[in-house]
């Protein structure tokens, strides 16, 4: 881009819309150009210019003579017949542009009226790059703007935009259009930008600290607003009490959209979401679902401080937005709702994923440089997230949370309307806590992976000495390498006992290979734990006596929730790289049959499911289905069906996993039960609670025919809330018969599921068997051309990749996905294609290691004893 503009304080934009073409004008004043040009240079894309200008302040106007578009690069050059002089003056440029239905730029969602009319609303969605569908702009997160936007609309429609409105009144040209102004907003950066046009309710309520708040949902729904305000009018005042910066706009927005990609999009005032994301029915709604919706809310509003009035310099920062926020908003979720033991939920559903993910060798460092916008979204990944949450939940445990605090304050007050990079957090944390903070960090967000700690112990007197030490964990086991040429990482690691397991004893930092640390003062028959709480971001393998004295705290429950699944959790990623059999697994398994905690069992069963989707391809995968009933049937029975007087959240988010977890695996009773209760359901007599319905669509479906079927597609017809249609379509996979199969892939890209939701019903299909997996990848290379236009360059593509080709386990399989990816393009995903080539092959050599192991395993422990 030419730097001989420095840009604008002001940008006035225009719309009219009919059908879908979208006519604008813009006004880039005071526009400094800083060295003389015949040319500007801008992004643009999609958009036909049909005139531009520049006029010098006090001169007269220059006609540009022509456009030259570089679409490749999302750019256009406007050519101007003499040199414009250095000064100010301003670039007025009128245009044409599409409403398109790529869910990105300036696009249409189509919705229903209470009538059952199909209409579309008007909607935005800019990050990362797609500003420059809208307007010709400088589409950089770096080159801050205010803007005044002005939208010319029908005049039965409501328009929203970042800041509130000034002035609606009548469209002198023409009656049935009304032009509704809206304030100046501060200084921004472009992906922050929005304005959505189209029919809508709300509620609104006023935080305690003055702000608007309103939550925009469809005509008839308002109602379903109500848990959501009530979320950011908590919120708000959390977040200006944690930063101690208030929020700077007049009002916040929150707004569902019927077509939407992500889960929901920060734009500064106006936020955009997934109806799922923000709509709750206090009848309809299943706990997860609310728990679901308090953290996106809390995640986006966070944003409005960390992202929006301090952005990022450059997209290779994006894990420091998208990071920081994914850690906050279990901060946020906790304050709000202390009884949904979130921070344990954070380590089953953050901190293992992202453990999992970079283990590969086809992963990538948090800060990775981005060139292309199409390079951009592919670090739109649990990398970014959720590695960039857990190693910012380890920094604050490590600095402390009043020095955190001080520290974001600082840097918010000095990067307030400005752009900051990684360093320049570090520094402020660095002088807040004293703490070595860059060397520290940098270690973790600079190179790519995470060490495996390995402990061992010696007994002397009434001492402890601990020999730790610290190399790459790689999914595949470990390598032979000297230590000269290992990644060494700076490691914060706690130390606690059996005398107290929620209190760290020792804190020592590990920033070589080994050390030794000695522990004062510890009976021999007292056990240690490394980690408490399951905060630093590594696995640890400990020496045989030293599992052996931890495993009866799984047993006896003295060891923390968190403890507890994180010791299962890297025994199960040991097992995969080979280090230990996967046997030693089942065993620990077995021990957790007195579990009481939700998150605990909730990561067993996602392990077990990895497990058991690997031995379907063997001949014994009913015995893994038949260890899975064994292990979950005593908390089955202790729950029951129906919940009792007294119970909370995690007692029913429990409930519907174990239920789906025996009607899956085939439990008699369960599946018995679950088509009782479904027929009932269907015929009107006893509704489901909206906790059992997942399990029990999952159970009768599993087991069910295309009788079944129907009734499942008929349900889905007839739901109006997209959370049950969501509900439905990611469990219609599991249907058994091959031709029902293909039924359910053929409904993913029909008209009645909703784009954005059509990834993951092809990904139920590819998850629920080995039938289905194979049909689901055939589907995806008979429909790529279909699905990659639908998709293209947008995170869901990987999405879909990731869903139906990660579950293989044979060799030539990974060989047959590089070579259709080789032909068939997708840019944005392609290191997820690796990263799914290297999953097939781990998968292979993880088969052909244990499945025998497994088998003889799974065998004697039914064998009568002799």
């Amino acid at each position: 881009m030419l730097k001989t503009v420095v840009l604008v304080n002001i940008l006035e934009t225009y719309f009219f819309f009919q059908d879908s073409l979208v006519n604008g004008n813009l006004c880039h004043c005071p526009f400094q150009v800083t060295q003389g040009t015949n040319q500007i240079v801008m992004n643009c894309a999609d958009i036909d210019i049909i005139t531009a200008s520049f006029v010098p302040e006090g001169g007269e106007e220059i006609n540009a003579t022509g456009f030259n578009y570089q679409n490749e690069d999302e750019k256009v050059t406007l050519c101007f017949p003499s040199i414009l002089q250095k000064g100010s003056g301003s670039l007025k440029i009128d245009f044409v542009g599409e409403l398109n239905d790529k869910m990105k730029g300036f696009y249409r969602s189509k919705y229903t009226t209470p009538s059952g009319e199909n209409r579309y609303a008007a909607v935005t969605q800019f990050e990362a790059t797609d500003a420059r569908r809208a307007f010709p702009c400088w589409d950089e997160p770096a080159i801050k703007a205010t803007f005044d936007i002005t939208l010319i609309i029908p005049k039965d429609r409501i328009a929203l935009s970042n800041m509130n409105v000034v002035d609606r009144k009548p469209y002198p040209e023409d009656h049935s259009l009304v032009e509704v102004k809206f304030a100046t907003t501060p200084i921004m950066s472009t992906y922050l930008v929005a304005f959505v046009i189209g029919e809508y309710d709300f509620v609104e309520s006023q935080s305690s600290d003055g702000v608007t708040v309103r939550v925009y949902t469809p005509v008839g729904k308002a109602e379903q607003g109500k848990f959501a305000l009530e979320v950011a009018t908590k919120t708000l005042p959390f977040y200006k009490d944690y930063f101690s910066v208030p929020y700077p706009l007049p009002k916040i927005d929150l707004i569902a959209i019927a077509d939407f990609a992500a889960g929901a999009m920060e734009n500064w005032g106006l936020v955009t979401y997934r109806e799922t994301a923000l709509l709750i029915d206090p009848k309809n709604s299943c706990a997860s679902s609310r728990q679901w919706v308090a953290l996106v809310v809390g995640h986006e509003l966070a944003h409005q401080w960390f992202g929006n009035l301090v952005t990022m310099e450059w997209w290779t920062h994006l894990w420091l937005n998208e990071g920081f926020a994914s850690w906050i908003e279990y901060l946020c979720v906790d304050h709000c709702f202390p009884e949904y033991d979130i921070w344990t939920q954070f380590v089953s559903a953050d901190y293992t994923r992202a453990l999992d993910l970079d283990a590969l060798d086809n992963s990538h460092p948090i800060e990775v440089d981005v060139g292309h916008p199409s390079e951009v979204d592919e670090i739109f990944d649990a990398i970014s997230y959720s590695k960039g949450a857990s190693v910012i939940r380890m920094l604050h445990n490590y600095i402390g949370d009043e020095d955190f605090r001080k520290g974001m304050n600082a840097y918010l007050l000095k990067f307030q309307h400005k752009n900051a990079s990684t360093e320049d957090l570090w520094e402020c944390l660095e002088q807040a806590s004293g703490k070595p903070i860059a060397a520290v960090m940098n270690s973790w967000t600079k190179q790519m992976g995470f060490p495996i700690i390995v402990v061992d112990q010696e007994q002397h007197g009434s001492d402890r000495v601990l020999k730790i030490s610290q190399k790459k964990f790689c999914a595949s086991g470990p390598r032979n390498g000297t230590y000269e040429n290992c990644p060494n990482w700076m490691v914060p690691i706690s130390i606690c006992t059996s005398e107290d397991p929620s209190c760290t004893k020792m804190k020592v930092l590990l920033d070589q290979p080994e050390t030794t640390v000695n522990i004062t003062n510890i009976a021999p028959d007292h056990w240690i734990k490394i980690n408490p709480g399951t905060v630093g971001f590594y696995r640890i393998q400990y020496s045989t006596t030293m599992l052996e004295s931890l495993l009866p705290g799984i047993r006896d429950l003295t060891l923390l929730p968190v403890d507890r699944l994180g010791l299962q959790n890297d025994l199960f990623s040991l097992a995969r790289a080979g280090m230990i059999s996967t046997v030693e697994v089942l065993k620990v398994m077995e021990a957790f049959v007195n579990e009481p905690n939700y998150t605990v069992w909730s990561d067993l069963s996602c392990n077990l499911g990895v497990l058991s989707s690997l031995l379907s391809h063997t001949d014994f995968h009913e015995d893994i289905q038949e260890f899975i009933r064994d292990l979950f049937t005593p908390i089955g029975m202790k729950l029951g069906w129906d919940s009792k007087t007294g119970e909370g959240h995690l007692d029913a988010l429990l409930r519907g996993l174990v239920l789906g977890k025996l009607g899956k695996a085939g439990h008699k009773a369960t599946l018995e039960e679950a088509r009782r209760r479904f027929k009932e359901h269907v015929e009107g007599k006893q509704t489901l609670p909206a906790d059992l319905r997942s399990p029990v669509y999952l159970t009768v479906l599993k087991h069910g025919d295309s009788t079944t079927l129907d009734t499942m597609l008929k349900l889905h017809k007839q739901a109006d809330m997209q959370e049950e249609k969501n509900r439905i379509e990611r469990v219609l996979g599991a249907i058994p018969a091959p031709d029902l199969i293909q039924r359910v892939l053929n409904f993913a890209l029909s008209e009645e599921v909703r784009p954005q939701d059509t990834v993951s019903v092809i990904g139920g299909v590819a998850g629920s068997s080995k039938q289905g997996r194979k049909a689901a990848w055939k589907f995806v290379k008979d429909n790529w051309e279909e699905l990659h236009n639908r998709y293209q360059g947008g995170f869901l593509i990987s999405r879909l990749i990731k869903l139906t080709a990660d579950g293989f386990a044979i060799d030539k399989m990974a060989a047959e996905v590089k070579s259709f990816f080789e032909s068939h393009h997708a840019p944005a995903a392609e290191r997820t294609v690796q990263q799914c080539c290297e999953n097939i092959l781990l998968n292979a050599a993880w088969l052909k290691r244990d499945a025998e192991d497994i088998h003889q395993y799974l065998l004697q422990r039914k064998a009568p004893p002799v």
